[in-house]
């Protein structure tokens, strides 16, 4: 059987704000699949210890008084997340995201906050495989005009996402997501191993990145810099 029909698990985070270097994070799950199939999901609320943002609150529900009534300690959490990924890498299963860099770097900054070993610590070794829904999407429709964010590439491939923004549903959304783009695209996507589609989607994100900086530098900020590296920075 290829990947795609095999044991997956989504990953997703909701944050305090956009930036994987000093936000926080909100909640988590880790969604368990065979193929687009779930099999079961592990979430996590937690008081961030700092306050959040109107904007962020907006977007994904929860606010100060929900997280600090109702959220696990960050720092225990944190270890949690981060076990139970390692967990499912080591055993073999390959992680999806939607915007890995994100998400990887978010958890793997909160762990250096709270001084705990960071996710290659953990595993002895390079985080993965990762397969990234956003990723691949950009390299096999390089040319498809119009936004790329989970709803809309969700749209394109007759994914439903029953609430958009909730870490478990976005987590399924990018398994199925995946997995779609696995079946439409078999030779550049459905029939390549794991480990060599996370080397191909290295090359993938830095010919996105340096190929957006240049257009940035042509018009709107002669000074921008996008960070080529996946899926962590």
């Amino acid at each position: 059987m290829s990947w795609w029909q095999q044991p997956l698990v989504g990953f997703d985070l909701e944050t305090t704000g956009t930036d994987p270097a000093v936000d926080r994070i909100v909640t988590a799950a880790l969604v368990d699949t065979v193929g687009a199939r779930r099999l079961g999901a592990t979430g996590w609320l937690l008081d961030p210890g700092v306050p959040i943002p109107a904007e962020a609150e907006a977007i994904h529900g929860i606010g100060d008084d929900v997280a600090r009534r109702k959220g696990r300690p960050a720092e225990e959490a944190v270890d949690e997340i981060a076990a139970a990924l390692c967990e499912r890498l080591a055993g073999g299963r390959p992680v999806v995201a939607f915007n890995a860099p994100f998400d990887l770097s978010l958890l793997d900054a909160e762990l250096r906050r709270y001084g705990l070993a960071p996710l290659a610590e953990r595993l002895g070794g390079p985080v993965g495989p990762v397969l990234d829904a956003l990723v691949i999407d950009r390299a096999v429709d390089k040319y498809r005009k119009g936004s790329r964010t989970l709803q809309r590439v969700c749209e394109v491939y007759g994914v439903e996402l029953t609430d958009a923004h909730e870490a478990g549903s976005d987590a399924l959304a990018a398994v199925r997501v995946a997995v779609a783009l696995a079946e439409r695209y078999r030779a550049e996507v459905g029939d390549v191993p794991p480990a060599v589609l996370h080397e191909r989607q290295v090359g993938w994100y830095r010919e996105w990145a340096e190929g957006l900086q240049e257009w940035l530098r042509r018009g709107k900020d002669p000074q921008a810099v996008i960070d080529p590296r996946w899926p962590l920075r």
